[in-house]
C-alpha cells in the first residue's frame, strides 16, 4: 500500500468529521421536529380547555393533565436541543480546524516539491556539462 501523505490523511479526517457533524445536525433536525409536534399539541390542548363546547369541558382535567406532559416533554426537549446545537457547534468547529491544518499540510507538501524540483534542476545543471566541447581533455 502506499504511503499517503499528510494532506491525503488530513482530508479523510476532514470528511470524516464533516460526516459526523452532518450527523450532528440531523440530530438536532430531529429534535427540532419533535419540539414543534410538542409545541402544537399543546395549541391544540389550550385550544380545547378554553373551548365552550360541552364535550370539552367534561374533559378539561385530562386535558389540564395532558398539558402538564407536554410542558415537561418541551422543556426536556428544549435541553436535548440546546445539546445538539453545541454538538453541531463543536463538531464543525473541529471540521473546520482539520480543514485548515489540510491546507497548510498541502502547501508544505506543495513548497516541498518545488524546492525539490528546483534542487533537481540545479543538480543537473551542476552535474551535467551544456556541452561535450566544454569538457577540459
Amino acid at each position: 500500500m502506499a504511503e499517503k501523505n499528510r494532506s491525503e490523511k488530513l482530508k479523510r479526517l476532514v470528511e470524516l468529521q464533516r460526516h459526523v457533524e452532518r450527523m450532528a445536525e440531523n440530530e438536532l433536525a430531529e429534535t427540532s421536529r419533535v419540539r414543534e409536534e410538542v409545541n402544537r399539541s399543546m395549541d391544540r390542548v389550550i385550544d380545547a380547555i378554553g373551548s365552550v363546547d360541552p364535550v370539552h369541558q367534561v374533559f378539561s382535567q385530562n386535558y389540564a393533565e395532558r398539558f402538564g406532559r407536554l410542558m415537561i416533554k418541551d422543556q426536556q426537549l428544549s435541553g436535548m436541543q440546546k445539546l445538539h446545537e453545541m454538538k453541531v457547534m463543536r463538531e464543525r468547529t473541529k471540521g473546520d480546524r482539520l480543514e485548515e491544518n489540510m491546507r497548510e499540510a498541502r502547501s508544505l507538501e506543495q513548497r516541498e516539491a518545488d524546492d525539490e524540483a528546483v534542487y533537481d534542476i540545479i543538480d543537473q545543471q551542476i552535474a551535467t556539462p551544456a556541452s561535450s566541447k566544454l569538457q577540459k581533455p
